[in-house]
């Protein structure tokens, strides 16, 4: 079987920042070490750091006073913070700078008395936190038909933002359909979509031209992995979602000459090589990796644990 990795893969640069957050913050401080929500969505990542001492929570009320406090990469709502200062924890925030600039631009909107729109996933971690970062009201629009359903007058004062975890390709309908029935309406700049969301959904795209299955490593719970298996769907080849190698059905590539390999970016490329290795069980493989675009963006770590 020829096996193509895609490139790039795997972890963006502000899950490598999470990570290695909770990773030095165990060294500096000793465990334990509170993370509320999963650092990252992948549950490989989340055990390797409850195995050196990272303990998660869902809230603030399961942290024991004075306890090193890690905020996950997806981001928090202004009463997550206000929480953590009440009770005085030593706070690290391993949200992605990516997403506070989300969160920066919807604030501004608002200042300039615009009614704000996030284009988002219901119930998404980001999500949730970006609309309790906004002082103001924000409306989640999910869909082209959402767009349509909005009450509000056509001249009205309105902005955008998106969730980090959607690309270019995955908003441009429902920003053109905002477009299309609000005469003042503002957004960002679309350099300021996440580049690693992109990157990979752009890599997937040209993995479809050239291979009979595509396998898509990254947890279930992980917006931009699942995102990922539906664009190699939309192409006409089957593709499949997988944590690991043990979830591998040796059935799916019963037929198939190539198959194509990437990673959402959550996901360690251990597990890369642990599907792979799934594969050589199943027969003999050839593995060579696409050209793509190289990423070198490296997000400062804060400044409590950049010295350390």
């Amino acid at each position: 079987m020829e096996v193509y990795l895609a490139q790039p893969r795997g972890f963006c640069a502000g899950v490598v920042r999470a990570i290695e957050i909770v990773e030095r913050a165990l060294e500096k401080y000793g465990p334990p070490v509170y993370v509320r929500h999963e650092i990252v969505h992948n549950k490989y990542v989340v055990e390797s750091l409850k195995n050196k001492g990272a303990i998660f929570v869902e809230e603030l009320s399961e942290v024991p006073p004075k306890a090193v406090t890690v905020f996950s990469a997806h981001g928090v709502a202004r009463s997550v913070e206000e929480e953590a200062a009440a009770r005085d924890l030593p706070v690290l925030n391993a949200t992605c700078p990516l997403v506070t600039k989300v969160h920066n631009q919807g604030k501004r909107y608002i200042t300039k008395g615009r009614t704000l729109i996030l284009i988002g996933h219901a119930g998404h971690p980001e999500v949730e936190g970006t609309m309790g970062q906004v002082p103001g009201p924000v409306q989640l629009v999910q869909s082209v038909e959402e767009v349509n359903a909005l009450t509000l007058p056509a001249d009205t004062p309105m902005a955008y933002i998106t969730q980090t975890t959607l690309s270019v390709d995955d908003t441009k309908d429902i920003i053109a359909a905002l477009q299309a029935r609000f005469t003042d309406i503002q957004g960002p700049d679309i350099r300021d979509i996440c580049y690693a969301t992109q990157n990979r959904q752009t890599a997937v795209r040209d993995l479809s031209k050239l291979v009979d299955v595509i396998l898509v490593v990254g947890a279930a719970n992980s917006s931009n992995s699942n995102r990922l298996r539906e664009i190699g769907t939309e192409a006409g080849v089957a593709s499949y979602l997988i944590a690991d190698g043990s979830e591998l059905n040796p059935a799916w590539l019963k037929d198939a000459r190539t198959v194509g390999v990437t990673a959402g970016a959550s996901a360690p490329e251990v597990l890369v090589d642990d599907v792979i290795e799934a594969m050589r069980r199943i027969g003999p493989v050839k593995v060579s990796v696409l050209p793509g675009r190289e990423e070198n963006i490296e997000f400062r770590l804060p400044a409590q644990l950049a010295a350390s």
